[in-house]
């Protein structure tokens, strides 16, 4: 089977959904793509998702992506944000590009690394996802087969935090990358304010908070 990105047509906004796809498919489709950010690509045990993003996905993914560095900058934790980089495994069937994603706890670990290769190297700390059209199940089942320890699903109202457990998702109310800050609530709450008052207005006061808070 030979699979062109150019032959699917997809609109911004939609997701594509194609059935018993090889995972040699799935590596020709990322090689025809190469650097192209135009679209993400998501691969689950012969499942392939492609997903071109409207503009309020692209905004919701910056603006969180802004308030996760503010925080961990006031809280002076070394971190690497590495955006929507393809992390795959042949092993798990599976691959997925984040929204956006942050190596935190294992900072150190892919510190320097031009490629990371997860049959070696962790995966990230944190991944957000922004489905403010649709859920993806695709998704949530490659980051889940990856090992990734949190996942943030932002729908463009509320904020789920998902927590890894016994290579499952359990959804809670609490970030144990930020175990002692109400997450749940505040991130929205800026990501709001963002929207009337502009994106520095909103990561400049979230910086005071944090700092008022701890």
């Amino acid at each position: 089977m030979q699979l062109q990105l150019n032959q699917i047509d997809i609109q911004p906004g939609q997701r594509v959904l194609l059935r018993d796809i090889s995972w040699d498919d799935f590596e020709q489709l990322l090689s025809e793509r190469g650097d192209e950010c135009g679209s993400r690509i998501a691969y689950y045990k012969g499942m392939l998702e492609i997903m071109v993003p409207l503009a309020g996905h692209e905004s919701g993914k910056e603006i969180i992506g802004d308030l996760v560095k503010a925080l961990l900058e006031e809280l002076e934790i070394e971190f690497a944000p590495l955006g929507s980089t393809t992390f795959k495994r042949r092993v798990m069937a599976s691959g997925v590009e984040p929204d956006a994603c942050f190596y935190i706890q294992n900072e150190a670990a892919i510190r320097g690394k031009d490629r990371i290769d997860l049959n070696f190297d962790p995966p990230p700390d944190l991944a957000v996802e922004i489905d403010i059209t649709s859920s993806s199940e695709i998704k949530k089942n490659s980051y889940e087969a990856l090992g990734v320890p949190e996942l943030w699903i932002y729908d463009g109202r509320s904020l789920q935090i998902n927590m890894l457990q016994n290579r499952q998702y359990v959804e809670t109310n609490q970030s144990q990358i930020f175990p002692n800050l109400p997450i749940v609530e505040v991130i929205p709450q800026y990501v709001a304010q963002s929207k009337v008052e502009g994106r520095n207005a909103a990561v400049k006061a979230f910086r005071a908070w944090v700092a008022e808070y701890l």
